[in-house]
């Protein structure tokens, strides 16, 4: 007989997700994901001004903040057909960078590397064990037996008074856990690390945006001058700031997070590295363009679809077809006009809250019904998966010189095949090659913003097309972002100057959604289909796979029994 489990709210995302998994001999035999929280912007920006409809969504995540704030501005120029000026683009490119480094790295460290790493066990651990094994894969330079010794002392002062503070209530000592002490003090230093390292690089935000999270937009361009000898410019002094900053990252990104990932990879790969695939569809939108948003082809990440897994075809994705994407509703608490079973675009989408049957439950879903707050978004009637992974795989099947060569340089030194980035470790694998990547891409952009300055091009702004009054009546526009967690799109309607429509198909959307009317599981509820576990009520197995795909909201993790009794409580990172 099959065992239900609740896990509510599990994910690290803004507001909760809520997972029931049903177990039968070990193994999860089905999965329900289900967004438990209301995301009403849509509705809030109706009847607003469109150049400011970016302070709004900016709003909608403080974590991959300006992600939001970036896709509205692309979106409001497509539709009134601005082109920004080459700088605006090259520093909206250094955001999205600092962005995506500091944002995969606290992935890694602090939300994930603690379903890998047991912090309790680093305090069995031989110090000069850790220093011989850190100097072995790494030449950073904080690895000396003394360095370890202080963190282990640390780690040891937590438990001692009863209080592990941000390692609290993990689950430590699962059987799950494989790495040897020594590796899991490395790890703990490195988490410590990280946290200082991320607060450094998000200063490139302030620096081209005023502040962090949420730093500013503008449509037309960035809302900062570069004058090299003004003070309240981008002047040279900022901009050897900013340089700088990725120096520091790439050295971290190089020396301690890569190492670190193929470290922990090589202790789980006979097992993860086939657990938690999941679907066999990717998408990617692709990003950081690098000569003009209208030319997909010079984007850095590629765009394109990949189906059932199939390397040798890349399928074209057109955002603006209205048979490409499709929203539908039918297992998720909204209503459509047209019904529940029709799939709508989102420039015809519709954030509808008139549906009046069961909401959300206190034990088990009815999964008869409807039971999410979130849409499903399909692509061409495909389910698909969207993150790091999907990116790395588009570029790796195109034949992108630099993901053969990081993904390759992978493969090589776990020993595995290709197959096993299809997993739950491949995953997590992918978002730490994808930011070895963009360390490299952001010295880039940085330079040829430096050359476009030499050169005596100063423009970060077009004005064109400002002013309403050269607006057409009615007018849609879509713009796209890989966001670090995958494929974003918001979709807008301008009539008579104001936003009739706006619609976000965000990634989360993509991989947390509910079933679709034919019954197709999304990413989420696919990827724990066979999943073993070990203790139903420590189901640390399920925050791996889950975790892998970044949801990103710190949150507490309840165990219900079938009464709604809580038996279990964690907090999870």
């Amino acid at each position: 007989m099959a065992e239900r489990i609740v896990i509510d709210p599990i994910t690290r995302i803004e507001g909760h997700l809520r997972v029931e998994i049903e177990v039968r001999d070990g193994k999860i035999t089905d999965a329900y994901s289900a967004g438990t929280m209301v995301r009403g912007i849509e509705t809030i920006l109706k009847g607003r001004d469109p150049r400011d409809a970016w302070a709004f969504v900016g709003r909608v995540c403080g974590v991959c903040t300006s992600t939001h704030s970036l896709t509205s501005v692309r979106t409001v120029e497509n539709a009134l057909g601005i082109t920004i000026p080459p700088n605006a683009e090259l520093i909206r490119n250094l955001m999205a960078n600092a962005l995506y480094i500091q944002d995969h790295v606290v992935h890694f460290y602090v939300l994930h590397a603690l379903d890998w790493v047991d912090v309790v066990s680093a305090l069995k651990a031989d110090p000069a064990e850790s220093s011989r094994i850190a100097q072995s894969i790494s030449s950073w330079p904080k690895s000396s037996t003394g360095y370890f010794t202080d963190i282990q002392k640390k780690i040891k002062n937590f438990v001692e008074s009863g209080q592990l503070g941000i390692f609290a209530n993990g689950y430590w000592g699962h059987p799950a856990y494989k790495l040897p002490s020594e590796v899991n003090l490395i790890a703990v230093a490195h988490y410590l690390e990280s946290l200082e390292m991320q607060k450094e690089l998000v200063k490139v935000h302030t620096i081209f945006g005023g502040k962090n999270p949420h730093p500013n937009y503008l449509v037309g361009g960035v809302p900062c001058a570069i004058n090299i000898e003004e003070a309240n410019a981008l002047n040279a002094e900022r901009f050897a700031a900013v340089g700088r900053y990725f120096e520091d990252a790439k050295t971290f990104v190089d020396q301690v997070y890569i190492p670190d990932l193929l470290a922990i990879a090589s202790f789980y790969k006979n097992d993860w590295g086939s657990i938690g695939g999941g679907l066999s569809n990717y998408l990617s939108f692709g990003d950081f363009p690098a000569n003009g948003y209208d030319n997909p082809d010079s984007f850095k990440m590629p765009r394109g679809a990949i189906l059932d897994r199939d390397l040798t075809n890349i399928h074209e994705v057109k955002t603006d077809a209205p048979d490409e994407i499709q929203e539908f509703i039918k297992n998720s608490w909204y209503s459509y006009s047209k019904g529940d079973d029709a799939g709508v675009h989102p420039w015809e989408g519709e954030t509808s809250f008139n549906y009046t049957g069961p909401k959300p439950p206190y034990d088990h879903l009815d999964v008869s019904q409807k039971y999410s707050w979130v849409k499903t978004p399909r692509w061409k009637g495909n389910p698909m998966e969207v993150g790091p992974l999907s990116r790395m795989l588009v570029g790796y099947a195109i034949g992108r010189p630099e993901y053969r060569e990081v993904i390759e340089f992978a493969l090589k030194t776990l020993d595995v095949p290709v197959t096993a980035l299809f997993s739950t470790l491949g995953r997590t694998a992918a978002r730490g090659l994808e930011t070895k990547l963009t360390c490299d891409w952001a010295l880039g952009f940085y330079k040829q913003l430096l050359t476009n300055i030499k050169n005596g091009d100063t423009r970060t702004q077009n004005n064109a097309k400002w002013e309403p009054d050269s607006w057409p009546e009615t007018a849609k526009g879509v713009g796209m972002v890989e966001a670090p967690r995958g494929a974003l799109s918001h979709f807008i309607v301008i009539k008579d100057k104001k936003i009739e429509n706006y619609q976000l198909v965000v990634p989360t959307t993509w991989n947390a959604s509910p079933r679709d009317p034919q019954g197709k599981r999304s990413a989420y509820e696919e990827s724990l289909i066979g999943t073993p576990v070990a203790d139903p009520k420590i189901p640390l197995e399920v925050l791996r796979t889950i975790h892998s795909f970044d949801p990103c909201l710190a949150c507490a993790v309840h165990l219900y029994d079938e009464n709604g009794n809580t038996i279990h409580e964690a907090i999870t990172y």
